[in-house]
């Protein structure tokens, strides 16, 4: 324990995760708290869930330093959780003896209550792309925003420009919001044999390309599909397989019936939510990586797919050249079909020059253990 700082003992709110459902921050906070486990360091965490997300937290309470601190709260239930959030969550923690607590979100209530916060914000996205979004979510997310800003002891955000951009759009001082990147783990012997791969989406080895994103419009997804159209069309010399992972949301509709249009169903397929070790296999033997999104607060999966030796080609926007380090191959116009192409028929490889260390999960939650320890000591 550093000197001169009191041993961290705080709940971490997790009533906002559905299992299987939040994309990458669901990735992001087990894997901080699987490097919490590994930390030496004297702690507490009171691990706050709800009743339907509560069994997937349970083995975290075999450390000693973690327990479970259950909520009538449901997750599913996403209207009914904001207003336990806002009106309820303090008294909670009071009662509780609990006065610090960590959410590694935006979300939080609407006053302190005799509380210290700190939060996480991933990203601004219903700021900068609001008609992909329902008015009351807009109004939600920029309300928590503000109070983050205002009222949370600190800020978290997981790139650096995630960080500007908060402190742009609510004038967050400097030494207010910290950034540090998402852990990321990749267990290179977690994975399936190529041969149910190939049996199960009909793929060969390096003949098939692939993506993992949630089903949403700024990912793009749109653009990859008619980059698939144009290719079946025309002599490229690239093969004319996609393959594209990811939870449910509202563009599924629209891909499908995308890909049914163009008459690519053997082209492309939609697997939805993949296990690991599944995506691990496809990760290592696909022939190159995919990213088009035009928004993200971090992105992990290009730099899951680098871990595994694979060439990535991405767009240019957001964070991505920051985070993959200037060494992917980047689109300049991500709607563009036929840059894609261009850039996918003569891809460099620099995933040597990487230091994936800057993602090193031991690391990173050894310095959430002293941010946190600093702001609630």
């Amino acid at each position: 324990m550093r000197k001169g700082f009191a041993m961290l003992n705080i709940a971490v709110d997790l009533l906002w995760l559905r299992p299987k459902k939040v994309g990458g921050t669901e990735f992001y906070i087990r894997n901080l708290l699987d490097g919490f486990r590994r930390l030496e360091e004297p702690f507490h965490l009171f691990l706050m869930v709800s009743k339907d997300n509560k069994d997937t937290f349970r083995h975290y309470t075999q450390d000693d330093r973690m327990e479970l601190l259950e909520t009538e709260v449901v997750s599913a239930n996403i209207a009914g959780r904001i207003l336990w959030n806002f009106f309820c969550q303090n008294r909670f923690l009071r009662k509780k003896g609990i006065r610090k607590c960590f959410i590694p979100v935006y979300c939080r209530p609407l006053l302190n209550g005799g509380v210290t916060y700190v939060n996480v914000i991933h990203d601004l996205q219903a700021a900068h792309y609001p008609e992909y979004h329902p008015f009351h979510e807009i109004a939600y997310s920029r309300l928590c925003w503000w109070l983050d800003a205002h009222f949370s002891r600190h800020l978290v955000a997981i790139s650096d420009w995630v960080r500007d951009d908060v402190r742009e759009k609510y004038h967050v001082k400097s030494g207010k919001i910290t950034t540090i990147y998402n852990p990321i783990t990749v267990d290179k012997d977690e994975i399936v044999p190529f041969e149910r791969l190939a049996e199960k989406y009909h793929v060969d080895k390096k003949a098939f390309y692939y993506t993992v994103a949630q089903l949403i419009p700024h990912k793009n997804l749109d653009t990859l599909i008619a980059v698939m159209e144009r290719i079946k069309n025309t002599e490229t010399g690239l093969p004319c397989r996609l393959l594209i992972s990811g939870v449910n949301g509202e563009s599924r509709d629209r891909l499908e019936s995308q890909i049914l249009e163009r008459g690519l169903e053997r082209e492309v397929t939609l697997t939805g939510f993949v296990e690991n070790a599944e995506r691990n296999a496809l990760y290592k033997h696909c022939l190159a990586f995919l990213f088009p999104s035009v928004f993200e607060g971090f992105g992990m999966p290009p730099i899951e797919a680098m871990l595994f030796g694979t060439v990535v080609i991405a767009t240019d926007r957001t964070c991505i050249p920051e985070v993959t380090q200037g060494k992917a191959n980047y689109v300049k116009d991500p709607y563009d079909a036929e840059e894609w192409i261009r850039v996918m028929q003569n891809p460099a490889d620099r995933i040597e020059e990487m230091d994936f260390g800057q993602y090193e999960q031991m690391r990173l939650s050894r310095k959430y253990y002293e941010l946190l320890t600093e702001q609630f000591g």
